[in-house]
């Protein structure tokens, strides 16, 4: 089985913190999500997520006009510049402090960075003038940095000819400040509102600066007469300044305002409030166009694509990302993660979707492909712990804390049948028969697994035996047997379909937490409290294998910790095991940064993941900084909050003895921790739920640049060359060396129908799958319907026997292939009913023969007539040729 999964995408999250950021042609949206960056295709209705990580949660993000370079700063103020269209990081870089605010110049040469109560002014790596295939890159330069400010900055707004930047502060005032020298230009300082700024802008025209504060007011600033110069003074510089001409206030009871925008091309400006209100006004005249609730909490960051068409809102209490058009007032996107942890995840049959439950008593359904949220579940009252399919995959079943199982259609979208026990319980596992039709769980309150009819809803028996309660239950995928981990050290097999419902305790030497079967049913894997992984064979009811797995889960302090990772006993075994889809690797995860594979067989472990390396959340640092130790203890766990400067901020709203919750007295930082794990079923690729969101791991990831079997002679230019000269073959293998889609199209178009089966026939082995891949992709995307399927023909044809004897490391091609074809036949037969209905439509319309039959004697004269027909239009029947 191949091990080189690599990391492919994040879901479950998709706003943190920090700033959203419209792509230059306003397609695109760029969403920091923790330490990492998704970037969500808003045309295309696709989301991926940039393969670097920061060492901590990003707190700026910045674009260069051009849209190529991506600057993101995480709050200890470490920069990595990257190069978007490639996903490639750059440059590394530290500023030195926390940047409170990040901005480019629209020239593209210099940007503005805000660290703390300073601002700098950089010059850009990369010039806007180099030609996009060249990359003249330097270092980071600084052009020069200026102090004048009192209180941290919020904003820096670039003025359209770059020439001058706006700063906005905590201090109440906005400062003016110049690029290079001007002459006769000063800094000038605005000043005037009561509350800290939260925004400043120019107008299109550079002749007006609006700025708003945080207790929502608005001011315009002009550049006028200073009010005690004379009416015949000069219009000099030293007669003018900039002065307040107009006041506006948004009046929203008492809510302050948390974020803004202006688009100076439309004059529109954009307010999110703490109400979790957004408001639109048009200036200079101050007219409201819109106002929305869109959240129950504060609006943390709106941004407003270039047409000044969409607006893009983040709320991070919530983790909600929002794209909304205002002209037509509707949803471009809508997303939201979980609130609370996830519990469990599951992948459905196909492949194509991921089902995640969580605290917050959400079921959320991802695509796959789109990385999107395509519906919510939200009738259970409680946590849900627990989530899995029915074998054919329209059917999901879920356990919660509410006492409750649920039966939820997935075509339909609905819940269409509740299950409950004739006492109070709240269930934590669950296990659903192959055919669907028997649905099992188990719970920490009582020692007995409760089992009902899916068709009725009844519940049918109470197996009791253990003597502890219920962890993890798993039914046999051939439904040969039931499968009970408890806390009282045992593993039960249970014939529940046999006649006398018999158990085998297995014997272990610590509690159990999970329990898996191989896809066989001939195996199952036990993970213990112990940190042992051990593996029974069904039939005979023993031990075939036992790894020790207490140093490989083990990994990452957190702040209380007294001890070092490699001691700490709350890290030392697995909470959750599955099997790949051959039955010949186990992925486990656990309380730790670390998600290991190990070869059943054997015992060895095959590759370790790392979760993250985030440090804003516990257990991903090996050993603690003896620089963050004081004598009160560690800086992370001193409570600053009475210090803050704003009022809210200070007031202590939480509730005594509360553990969990918004308003719980007990805060903790969060923990790096993979509460479930998933293989995809067609074994390339499988998903992770972890504190920072759902992570995909995938053989197939689609970088842009992958280079297979390269040499120095194998070019783009080359690869063109080889096709002008019809070396087709030659032509494709090269593509496929370097791994660009575009290229790749380009050769598989240009290849004649005539020389399709010689391409296919000689085309090495090594490149088959990859072929196949591309076959099924473009059969899904390209509308050359039958250009691609005397392709998967010839594949098919030309190397059935080689693709039958490695149908096992070609699973995933074949299954897309297969999809694509049945697509395709789907398709053309939906278009054979409908043209069999059209014909006999126009079968049933009068014949035409009656009109023609009426042209003929309107156009019938005399023989000897010059209008009549002469004989050399006349058939040897005398019948008119041409005639309609």
């Amino acid at each position: 089985m191949k091990t080189e999964f690599k990391f492919s995408n994040l879901l479950g999250t998709v706003y943190s913190r920090g700033n959203l950021l419209f792509a230059p042609d306003g397609t695109c949206l760029l969403s920091p999500v923790g330490n990492r960056v998704s970037v969500f295709d808003l045309v295309n209705n696709k989301s991926y997520t940039l393969p670097f990580a920061h060492r901590r949660n990003i707190a700026r993000l910045a674009l260069n006009p051009r849209g190529n370079l991506l600057l993101s700063v995480d709050e200890d103020g470490r920069a990595i510049l990257t190069n978007l269209p490639r996903r490639v990081a750059l440059y590394h870089f530290a500023f030195k402090g926390e940047v409170t605010a990040l901005s480019f110049a629209p020239s593209g040469r210099h940007f503005a960075v805000a660290i703390g109560r300073r601002v700098e002014v950089w010059h850009t790596p990369s010039t806007p003038d180099v030609a996009d295939g060249d990359l003249e890159f330097a270092p980071f330069v600084r052009h020069h940095s200026h102090a004048g400010h009192f209180d941290e900055i919020q904003s820096i707004e670039w003025s359209r000819d770059s020439r001058f930047f706006l700063t906005a502060s905590k201090d109440l005032t906005t400062r003016m400040w110049s690029l290079n020298p001007e002459e006769g230009f000063v800094p000038t300082t605005l000043g005037g509102h009561r509350q800290g700024v939260v925004g400043a802008w120019f107008s299109k025209d550079q002749e007006t600066i609006y700025t708003v504060s945080k207790d929502g007011a608005l001011f315009q600033w002009n550049y006028v007469l200073r009010p005690n110069a004379t009416e015949d003074a000069e219009m000099g510089d030293d007669n003018m300044q900039w002065r307040i001409t107009d006041r506006h206030y948004f009046m929203q009871n008492n809510a302050n305002v948390t974020c803004a925008a202006f688009h100076a091309e439309s004059n529109l400006l954009v307010t999110g409030f703490s109400n979790g209100i957004f408001g639109i006004y048009e200036l200079p005249e101050f007219s409201t166009i819109q106002t929305l609730s869109i959240s129950q909490n504060d609006i943390d960051y709106v941004a407003i694509n270039k047409t000044g068409e969409w607006l893009a809102f983040g709320a991070s209490k919530l983790g909600q990302l929002l794209v909304w058009e205002w002209q037509s007032e509707s949803y471009i996107l809508k997303q939201q993660g979980h609130y609370d942890s996830m519990n469990s995840i599951a992948y459905s049959p196909d492949g194509q979707k991921i089902i995640t439950t969580a605290d917050d008593g959400k079921i959320k359904v991802w695509d796959v492909n789109s990385g999107f949220c395509i519906v919510t579940f939200t009738e259970h009252t409680s946590g849900v712990t627990a989530c899995e399919f029915a074998k054919r995959g329209n059917v999901l079943f879920t356990s919660s804390l509410d006492g409750s199982v649920r039966a939820w259609d997935l075509i339909r979208y609905r819940n269409f049948r509740t299950f409950t026990a004739p006492t109070r319980l709240s269930f934590s596992s669950l296990a659903v028969d192959p055919s669907g039709e028997v649905i099992c769980a188990g719970s920490i309150d009582s020692f007995d697994i409760h089992i009902w009819s899916v068709q009725t809803g009844q519940l049918l028996d109470q197996l009791t035996g253990h003597e502890g309660p219920v962890s993890s239950l798993a039914f046999a995928p051939d439904s040969s047997a039931l499968v009970s981990g408890s806390w009282d050290h045992t593993v039960r097999i249970w014939s529940i379909f046999a006649r006398t419902q018999t158990s085998e305790p297995l014997q272990l030497m610590a509690d159990v937490l999970c329990v898996a079967f191989r896809p066989d049913s001939k195996q199952i894997a036990v993970t213990t409290l112990d940190g042992q992984l051990t593996f029974w064979s069904v039939s005979e009811a023993s031990q075939q294998n036992g790894i020790d797995a207490r140093r490989d889960v083990s990994g990452g302090r957190k702040l209380t910790d007294r001890r070092t990772a490699a001691n700490v006993a709350g890290t030392k075994s697995f909470t959750t095991v599955t099997y790949s889809a051959d039955g010949t690797c186990v992925l486990a995860g656990g309380n730790s940064k670390y998600i290991c594979l190990y070869d059943v067989q054997s015992g060895v472990l095959a590759k370790k993941y790392t979760v993250s390396v985030n440090l804003s959340l516990d257990g991903t640092q090996e050993f603690l900084n003896s620089k963050l130790l004081t004598e009160a203890g560690p800086r992370g766990l001193i409570d600053d909050q009475g210090e803050a400067s704003d009022l809210e901020d200070r007031l202590d709203r939480s509730l005594p003895g509360a553990t969990r919750g918004d308003a719980a007295t007990r805060r903790t930082r969060p923990e790096v921790r993979v509460p479930a794990v998933a293989f995809a079923p067609t074994g390339r690729a499988f998903c992770a739920a972890s504190t920072e969101g759902l992570l995909i791991y995938s053989l197939d990831t689609a970088l842009l640049f992958d280079p297979f079997d390269l040499d120095i002679t194998v070019t783009p230019e080359s690869t063109l060359e080889t096709l002008r000269q019809r070396d087709f073959l030659k032509a494709l293998v090269m593509a496929f060396r370097l791994n660009e889609r575009a290229l790749i199209r380009r050769v598989y178009e240009a290849t004649p129908i005539s020389d399709i089966p010689l391409v296919v026939r000689d085309m090495p082995a090594v490149y088959l799958a990859r072929l196949l891949r591309f076959a099924a992709l473009q059969a899904d995307e390209s509308p050359h319907l039958e250009f691609n399927l005397i392709w998967i023909e010839a594949l098919l044809s030309k190397h059935g026997r080689w693709l039958k004897e490695n149908k096992g490391t070609l699973d995933a091609e074949l299954r897309s292939l297969q999809k694509a074809v049945v697509r395709i036949q789907t398709e053309l037969a939906r278009l054979a009913d409908e043209n069999v209905y059209r014909i006999e439509y126009l079968l049933a319309q009068p014949l035409i023969g009656e009109e023609v039959q009426e042209k003929r004697l309107e156009f019938e004269v005399d023989e000897g007539s010059d209008l009549g027909p002469d004989s050399e239009d006349m058939d040897d029947e005398g019948e008119w040729v041409g005639l309609d």
